[in-house]
């Protein structure tokens, strides 16, 4: 192409390194033209805009699905613990779901006091002693560790896996015990923008194709698996303390929870979970609150605590619907509550909460939630969960778009005198816009002038211009 434009897709970053505002780039929009071209400055400035809000949008379809991502594994670790309260330690890769469920990959497999369980594409059991006596000798001192290329990672038998097995994610539970999750490369994942063409198609100089484009990236991600996400590396180290808590290295295959059966230490193996479970609620980054039956609040994370502005201790106690609820959502709040103390979740559910202190300033706050019940162990509801998102820029941002929007309609559709004729060109040069005083001046309605070319159609049949002259001219600024 001779011309191009490129466009940014920036969207939220990660907050690992303790940075707030952290923007990172997460796609590109490249439009190609085969002649030289000049971008007017209103139509990149549109374009940025358009890119914003995209970038918004995405955003808020990202963090959604990394919670509905994050709800089904902690979904999928309660029903692995509770296999191993029931069951042997095998149970988690011998029954349904199992420890492939609980994250993204093509296969996964435990290695148990010399037992090799596998499930999906894995190694064979030759591969996988020779992958444990790698990991001992190069990785000995680790705990487990996350690898998107065992080439790159200097595993040498990584050629004879080939691209089934190319990422790999391991949990050392004892010196004897692992768990093992695979990835097989990521070149089959790709998803290519542009026109559907045959994957061996080369450009030429009459089509552009986006392929070449990509052979760079190709040349990166071969032998490659996807990355793995941090939902998914968290998910796997929470289930590897649980396993180190409530497994003995016995013989006989049982896990702690038989062996603990006749000691009586379950209830100490359960608070310990709690705690761990309570500290990850305190510090996620999503809003997670919590109510119980009386409407009070009992639960209020930090990440809650610093949009509003009140403090966890200020929460407690408060009644959600009537001191933490905006006015304007006080209804939908109380049709989630009622809802959910019947045992119906809600799902996706906008909300606006009030603000306080340092944050008394801001209107409101404006979170996306879903709501679920609390359950105690005899299965009765004894409260309400809410886990959410803060949508409050994406919120002001569509608000400024509406208020441009109603502010082009005030001007365009105004019958006031004092607005002059205006009529308003598509890209294809036909009538978009025409507005009120236009019709008075040609006597011709907005209906019968809409779609039509301005350049004889309109400006030539409908309505005459002065000459020649004054129709090349209008030509050259169309």
């Amino acid at each position: 192409s001779i011309a191009s434009l490129t466009l940014a897709v920036v969207i939220n970053g990660n907050e690992e390194d303790g940075r707030r505002n952290l923007m990172r780039l997460w796609g590109l929009v490249v439009g190609h033209h085969t002649s030289v071209r000049c971008v007017a400055f209103p139509l990149r400035h549109a374009c940025e805009f358009l890119m914003q809000a995209f970038g918004l949008q995405l955003n808020m379809e990202l963090q959604l699905a990394s919670q509905f991502s994050e709800k089904r594994i902690l979904k999928t670790q309660n029903l692995l613990c509770d296999m191993l309260l029931r069951d042997s330690l095998t149970g988690i890769v011998t029954q349904s779901p199992n420890i492939m469920n609980l994250v993204k990959c093509d296969g996964a497999a435990l290695y148990h006091q010399g037992k090799y369980y596998p499930l999906g594409v894995t190694p064979t059991e030759t591969q996988i002693h020779d992958i444990i006596q790698w990991l001992l000798k190069f990785y000995g001192d680790s705990t487990g560790l996350t690898l998107d290329s065992l080439c790159d990672a200097g595993y040498p038998g990584a050629a004879v896996l080939g691209d089934a097995v190319c990422g790999m994610a391991v949990a050392y539970i004892t010196k004897r015990d692992y768990l093992f999750w695979f990835k097989s490369h990521s070149e089959k994942e790709i998803k290519w923008g542009g026109a559907k063409h045959h994957p061996e198609e080369k450009d030429d100089g009459s089509k552009i194709h986006p392929r070449a484009s990509f052979e760079a990236f190709l040349e990166v991600v071969k032998s490659r698996s996807s990355p793995w996400e941090s939902a998914e590396i968290d998910a796997i180290h929470s289930l590897q303390l649980i396993l180190r808590d409530s497994f003995l290295d016995v013989d006989g295959g049982k896990s702690k929870a038989v062996v603990m059966a006749d000691g009586g230490g379950e209830v100490d193996e359960l608070r310990s979970v709690a705690r761990e479970m309570i500290k990850l609620i305190e510090t996620a980054t999503d809003t997670i609150f919590a109510v119980g039956v009386d409407g009070q609040e009992n639960r209020w994370n930090v990440k809650v605590a610093e949009l509003t502005g009140l403090s966890i201790e200020e929460a407690m106690g408060r009644s959600f619907v009537r001191d933490l609820v905006h006015e304007e959502s006080e209804e939908i709040a109380s049709e989630l509550l009622a809802s959910a103390l019947r045992g119906q979740e809600q799902k996706i559910a906008e909300l606006r909460l009030r603000t306080f202190g340092t944050e008394a300033s801001k209107n409101a706050v404006f979170i996306v939630v879903n709501a679920c019940s609390s359950k105690d162990y005899t299965d009765n509801v004894v409260g309400v969960c809410f886990v959410g998102q803060d949508v409050t820029s994406q919120k002001l941002v569509m608000d400024k778009f509406i208020n441009i929007q109603g502010d082009y309609k005030a001007i365009i559709h105004n019958p006031s005198p004092l607005i002059p004729p205006i009529f308003v060109s598509d890209e294809n040069t036909c009538c978009y816009e025409w507005n009120a005083a236009m019709e008075k001046l040609t006597g011709w309605c907005r209906e019968e002038i809409i779609g039509k070319m301005l350049i004889g159609e309109i400006f030539g049949s409908c309505c005459k211009l002065k000459g020649l002259d004054a129709m090349t001219k209008f030509m050259i600024v169309l």
